[in-house]
């Protein structure tokens, strides 16, 4: 009974301190999002820096990861090769690059996403970007594929994560790029 009467009591006043967030908040936090230059991950090779700046490509870095991030490499076109892949964001939208084979022609562009659309609350009434790209071994891939929907896998997939939700694996196969689950 005392729970009861303390939460009728005081929970209008907890509530009332914490406003909802609002469509504004969010589109102010999008053009707050930390981009970096690519100029800011010396592992990436100069070939590729330069095509990123040509694109006027920034990559955008989730809250909670100090370390920049959202530039990985593996084995994503097919095995024995390796790829770079970037998170490229132009005009507030955010495109996977895949550069085969450490080659700046021609890249894979894959799902373009709006990055006010991969916010979210992140407690203490803020936001937060909450995209991360990471590489997704065969353990990985298998260990997810509840459904056994995955085809044969010979080489590592991209896990394209909406951090603290879901993610889906971008495998290539046979010519083409096909979603699998990824974490829960």
């Amino acid at each position: 009974m005392f729970w009861l009467t303390w939460l009728l009591h005081f929970a209008p006043f907890v509530i009332a301190q914490t406003p909802p967030l609002t469509l504004r908040d969010f589109e102010e936090a999008d053009r707050s999002i930390l981009r970096l230059p690519p100029s800011a991950f010396p592992e990436l090779p100069k070939n590729l820096r330069q095509d990123l700046e040509r694109r006027s490509c920034t990559i955008p870095q989730v809250w909670l990861n100090q370390k920049p991030h959202n530039v990985i490499k593996g084995q994503f076109v097919r095995a024995g090769q390796v790829d770079w892949t970037v998170l490229c964001s132009v005009d507030r939208a955010s495109t996977i690059l895949v550069y085969r084979n450490g080659s700046a022609l021609n890249p894979l562009a894959i799902v373009r996403e709006r990055d006010i659309d991969k916010l979210q609350g992140v407690g203490n009434n803020e936001i937060g970007y909450s995209r991360e790209l990471a590489p997704a071994t065969r353990a990985f891939i298998l260990s997810h594929d509840h459904e056994r929907a995955a085809p044969q896998i010979y080489h590592d997939g991209i896990n394209d994560a909406f951090v603290g939700k879901a993610s889906v694996v971008r495998y290539f196969h046979k010519g083409k790029w096909i979603a699998l689950a990824g974490a829960d």
